[in-house]
């Protein structure tokens, strides 16, 4: 995943921000697929921007 590539509505912060890293998507548990269909969260990557770390 690189910096230009477009955040997706389950991302917490946009590719590339310091403090944030891939996850699995909580929605689909990173399959990518809920209910046969292509996960809204992640657009079926299986993966989202979220948060790491903390203080």
């Amino acid at each position: 995943m690189g910096a230009t590539d477009p955040t997706k509505p389950g991302d917490e912060a946009p590719p590339g921000t310091p403090g944030a890293g891939e996850n699995l998507c909580p929605a689909c548990s990173g399959t990518g697929k809920i209910d046969g269909d292509t996960c809204p969260e992640c657009k079926g990557t299986g993966k989202v921007i979220t948060g790491i770390g903390g203080g």
